[in-house]
């Protein structure tokens, strides 16, 4: 681990990773750390392209820290990680990706997580996505995120593209059974020429099964967005999409919102809302003593907080 390796896991991750009760450090493909506990277990599938992370029945509280660094110039990175979570169990789980690339090869990582919660499971997933450097090869991160709930467990998942990402395709997909609840809460902030995409389906399946999506993007200078949500209600059940996005330069964000009720006891919500930083919110910070630049930074920051 060199100075720019630890750079980057204080970027997606806790300083403080080896306090975990396990994790799994991957770089430029290949795993270089692991820790284990009695309750956690976590085992390379074969072919070294991920792992499997088991959380066993009744974990009372269980801390998980996965990330991904990617230092070399070129490289395409494929990871398949697999989630087991316990009947009853309880666990946190810190996962993302760093890139540094200074060459003018594109660097890509695409992670492909699964999650399998078995009843009155319950799960807070933080993934955190950075890139740097001065080439110009690209930072290209694409992540897959498969959620199977069965009944009564319990999903809130935290993503936040901090910055430096030039390419990123978002695809989370989910399936709930009864009962069972899914908070998501994501965070993009693009600049320059950067793309993102981030797409949400959802699947209600079981009765007074509920979702929230609460997607906040800021996209500055060049920059491109587009936000794709489908949930699906086939029972009696309830969901609430939000996407809220500020513009500002030339940015452009793009919001295709669809919500499917299949059972006329489905209640399904979508907003959305774009626009440019108010007027009178620069006003009130500037008659404080900043200037427009850092009143700007100020509630762009506050947005995504």
């Amino acid at each position: 681990m060199n100075d720019i390796d630890q750079k980057l896991l204080n970027k997606i991750s806790d300083k403080n990773i080896r306090k975990a009760h396990a994790y799994n450090i991957r770089k430029n493909g290949k795993s270089i750390k692991r820790q284990i506990s009695p309750y956690i277990d976590i085992i390379s599938k074969e072919d070294n392209k991920g792992i499997d992370i088991y959380v066993k029945e009744n974990t009372l509280i269980g801390i998980v820290h996965i990330p991904v660094i990617i230092t070399e110039s070129g490289l395409t990175d494929v990871v398949y990680n697999d989630f087991h979570i316990g009947k009853n169990s309880n666990v946190v789980i810190l996962a993302g990706c760093g890139v540094h690339n200074d060459e003018h090869q594109d660097s890509e990582h695409d992670g492909i997580h699964r999650f399998y919660l078995e009843e009155d499971a319950k799960v807070k997933y933080i993934e955190k996505h950075y890139g740097e450097g001065i080439g110009n090869g690209k930072k290209i991160l694409n992540p897959l995120t498969e959620i199977y709930m069965q009944p009564g467990s319990n999903m809130t998942m935290d993503t936040t593209q901090i910055k430096g990402v030039d390419q990123t395709t978002r695809k989370t997909k989910a399936i709930l059974d009864g009962n069972a609840t899914l908070i998501i809460n994501e965070k993009i902030l693009t600049s320059d020429s950067q793309n993102a995409t981030t797409v949400f389906d959802v699947e209600l399946n079981g009765t007074n099964a509920s979702t929230h999506v609460v997607s906040r993007s800021v996209a500055t200078e060049n920059s491109y967005q587009e936000f794709v949500s489908n949930v699906i209600g086939n029972a009696n059940c309830y969901a609430h999409v939000e996407c809220d996005a500020i513009l500002k330069d030339k940015g452009k964000v793009k919001a295709i919102p669809q919500i499917y009720a299949k059972n006329p006891d489905a209640n399904l919500i979508h907003e959305a809302a774009i626009g440019k930083i108010a007027g009178e919110q620069l006003i009130k910070l500037m008659s404080l003593g900043l200037s427009e630049k850092e009143a700007e930074k100020l509630i762009i920051k506050g947005f995504l907080k």
